[in-house]
């Protein structure tokens, strides 16, 4: 499959939808980002997670930020959510029984959430599992290579899994990778998903935002700031 890609503040998001993103991926190997506006102003301020977006096999819109943002520029690509892109890597690998590995979270919550996903997709082939809380990287990205696993699912939070992932990826080349920050907490049962409605209409940062208050300090001046740069770029542009 070709793959083109479009440019926002200077970072390029794969021209897929959904189900073409996902045959992609499934296809290939390495780094899957999914990429959002507080992802992007933090690589504007680090070379490193610049390099590492950069150098990403597949990068998918997962904020609606990103969506919202492209289409100030001109582009209709739609938003790809990370924790629905995952799920469903996980049955596509499930189907031909392809090996699994799951890193992040409390303990508590990989533990809920292996259980649950073993308990809805059949035939999902879970190699290994570590929580979050961990010092050495080494240490766990051996104890990952050890059991080849061909999808790796990284929930360590946005920029650290991307890190993680980039230094594991040239240790298993024939891997896929993707980093889902708190999508293990909704598989796990301690978080709720948005209402259908609001994931519709690209409203679940508003009600996630309404049920948790301490994420209004994260999202704001993040967002407002985020499409402030966009217009100034589409400006520019003429």
């Amino acid at each position: 499959m070709s793959k083109s890609s479009v440019k926002i503040l200077g970072y390029g998001v794969d021209d897929y939808d959904f189900e073409q993103a996902l045959d992609y991926a499934q296809n290939s190997a390495g780094q899957v980002v999914t990429i959002n506006p507080e992802m992007i102003l933090t690589a504007q301020k680090s070379p490193e997670f610049t390099r590492i977006i950069n150098e990403a096999e597949l990068v998918i819109p997962d904020g609606v930020g990103v969506q919202v943002g492209l289409r100030i520029l001109g582009h209709k690509i739609k938003r790809i959510p990370g924790i629905e892109f995952g799920r469903s890597l996980l049955e596509r690998y499930a189907a031909s029984g392809k090996p699994v590995a799951l890193v992040g979270a409390k303990p508590q919550i990989i533990e809920a959430a292996v259980n649950n996903l073993k308990n809805e997709i059949p035939n999902l082939n879970i190699v290994y599992t570590h929580d979050g809380y961990f010092i050495n990287d080494d240490e766990i990205i051996n104890e990952i290579v050890s059991v080849s696993p061909e999808l790796v699912l990284v929930a360590l939070g946005s920029p650290k899994q991307e890190f993680f992932i980039s230094k594991l990826k040239s240790l298993l080349p024939q891997s896929l990778m993707i980093g889902l920050g708190g999508s293990f907490d909704v598989w796990g049962g301690f978080v709720k998903r948005a209402p259908k409605i609001c994931q519709r209409f690209g409203l679940e940062w508003l009600y996630r935002t309404l049920k948790e208050p301490q994420r209004f300090k994260r999202i704001f001046p993040t967002l407002p700031l985020f499409l402030l740069k966009v217009l100034k770029e589409k400006i520019s542009r003429g």
